[in-house]
This record gives C-alpha cells, sequence and structure tokens, in this order.
C-alpha cells in the first residue's frame, strides 16, 4: 500500500467569529466532565443489560439476578452506580425493593443507541 501525502497549507486561516460564537455557546468544564461521568456509565455491558432489562419491566434485585445470571451482589453493586448517576429509581413494596427507570430521557438513551448500531 502506497502511503500519500498530504500538503499543508502555508497561512494558517482562524476563523475567530466562528470560535467566539461557540466559546459562548460552550457548557461549563464541570458540566463537559459531568456529562462524560454520565456517558462512561454505558461503557459496562452489565449495567447495559440492567438497563435493557428494566425498560421492559420493573424488577427486584432477585428476579434482576436470576434474569441475568449474576450474583445478587453483583446486581446491587451495579444497581448502586446506576442510581448514583440518577438511571435508575427504586420503590418498597413491604420488603421487596423495586428498581425501574428513573425517567423517559433513559429510555429514550437506551432505545436511540439501539436504533443507532442496528442501522
Amino acid at each position: 500500500m502506497k502511503k500519500t501525502e498530504v500538503e499543508c497549507c502555508d497561512v494558517t486561516c482562524v476563523h475567530n467569529q466562528i470560535i467566539e460564537a461557540v466559546k459562548e455557546k460552550m457548557p461549563a468544564e464541570e458540566l463537559l466532565n459531568e456529562l462524560a461521568d454520565f456517558y462512561k456509565v454505558f461503557g459496562d455491558a452489565t449495567r447495559i443489560k440492567i438497563l435493557c432489562v428494566l425498560l421492559r419491566s420493573e424488577m427486584c434485585v432477585c428476579d434482576l439476578a436470576e434474569m441475568l445470571g449474576m450474583t445478587q451482589s453483583a446486581i446491587s453493586h451495579q444497581l448502586r452506580v446506576l442510581k448514583q448517576m440518577k438511571l435508575v429509581k427504586n420503590r418498597r413494596e413491604g420488603k421487596t425493593v423495586y428498581y425501574s427507570l428513573a425517567d423517559g430521557h433513559i429510555q429514550n438513551i437506551i432505545s436511540q443507541g439501539m436504533e443507532h448500531i442496528m442501522e
């Protein structure tokens, strides 16, 4: 395979108006870090599996563990992470705690992600 060379311009043209307009609209650094952390949560296959299950039905830890073939401890750990990032919520019914997706945004994120990779 032949390596191609790319020639560079002798003149650098910076479009200051565009740069300034975009800078004004950029979120604060802290917000960008929070967004990056939010998306990191989706980088774990177990958490994605849990979210996909909860997309279909709320479940308790026991049911999630059975469904995914994992220990209750492992499921609880992942649910803790998902809850800290506000992706899941829980409700108590007697001694049983049921988990579900936090809101419709999470459902949309999972659905659009699946739609994107299936194209």
